[in-house]
């Protein structure tokens, strides 16, 4: 059974693995409704309760979902949804939203879909493009407040926004991609670590292509990483090198590449000063009983001195140009 740990100095206490729960309803290639609710029962049993989604996945069919897997068990999981990225417009016409009164609209539509009275841990999705982030946080403070949010969180911020959302409440949590070929945020862990705030790696797996078993050639038409960099061409041929190192570390230390992947993760807690709970996502329950076994590998020296150098050899950018991701938004109105 995965142990319990605190997630940043506010109080909020997870389970040592949460599960990303999007590609459940989108980005991933094909979905099986019947296939994810297995998958939450299994995380149920294996102990990994905190369970990470968004109003925006699926166009809230992952709430929905979430919801449905949790209902009659609500008091066992640690729930966390994102709200701010709004495709009402199409998704060629995003937009990343926090004003008060969206903020507030926001968290009444995801309680609904997640029929529940309370959500754990609130997330700002990305840095607001309409008003500043005081505002933004502000709105969140007052969900607090109410009685429908417990604990506040950002997603891909930078430290100077961290610092000005945490003068207005106590931030808990900072939700970044972070892996062995994606570290930007280690600019961003110094003024974590001194406001005592967690770090959630979303894609601690390099979005499957860390594990080894990934072929590119197979991908599904709907599937985003057709069109990411780091996938295709020349980009994507260079980075099976370090799928490769991983892979080589792995069949060393007899474990799996997934694995590998992940310990290396929680391997940075200590020297980052903050503590750290991954949420690696899966469609199926047989790899979420894989990943659960990286909390069982230590990896050595050698490992570490192998991979420690894969994130400044990676080509190709993390996310296309022009999706909301590529593009670094302006983080206020001002």
């Amino acid at each position: 059974m995965i142990s319990r740990t605190a997630l940043g100095a506010s109080g909020l206490t997870v389970s040592a693995m949460g599960l990303g729960c999007m590609g459940m309803s989108e980005n991933y290639g094909a979905t099986d409704w019947d296939t994810s609710l297995a998958t939450f029962d299994r995380a149920l049993e294996l102990g990994i309760t905190f369970l990470d989604t968004a109003d925006v996945y699926g166009t809230g069919h992952n709430e929905v979902l979430v919801g449905r897997a949790i209902h009659g068990r609500r008091d066992q999981v640690q729930l966390a949804t994102k709200f701010g990225i709004d495709r009402s417009g199409g998704d060629e016409e995003r937009r990343i939203r926090g004003s008060r009164n969206y903020v507030l609209r926001a968290c009444d539509a995801s309680l609904l879909r997640l029929g529940v009275d309370v959500i754990d841990l609130y997330y700002l999705h990305r840095p607001p493009q309409d008003v500043e982030i005081e505002e933004t946080v502000g709105a969140m403070a007052e969900l607090v407040a109410a009685g429908k949010v417990r604990y506040l969180g950002l997603s891909e911020v930078t430290g100077e926004l961290l610092r000005r959302a945490h003068a207005v409440h106590p931030i808990t949590v900072v939700q970044s991609e972070y892996s062995l070929w994606t570290r930007d945020v280690e600019q961003v862990t110094p003024v974590m670590a001194e406001l005592g705030v967690g770090l959630v790696p979303f894609s601690p797996l390099g979005r499957g292509f860390l594990t080894g078993a990934l072929d590119r050639a197979t991908l599904d038409a709907n599937d985003f990483r057709r069109n990411n960099p780091r996938f295709q061409g020349a980009a994507g041929d260079a980075n099976e090198k370090i799928a490769q190192t991983v892979r080589e570390v792995a069949e060393r230390v007899g474990a799996a590449p997934a694995q590998v992947a992940l310990a290396w993760v929680y391997a940075q807690a200590e020297r980052l000063g903050v503590s750290v709970v991954t949420i690696p996502g899966t469609k199926r329950p047989e790899r979420l009983e894989q990943n659960a076994g990286a909390l069982d590998v230590k990896l050595d020296e050698d490992a570490l001195r192998a991979l420690d150098p894969l994130g400044d050899v990676v080509e190709g950018a993390r996310y296309a140009p022009g999706t909301v991701g590529g593009r670094t938004p302006e983080p206020s109105a001002r």
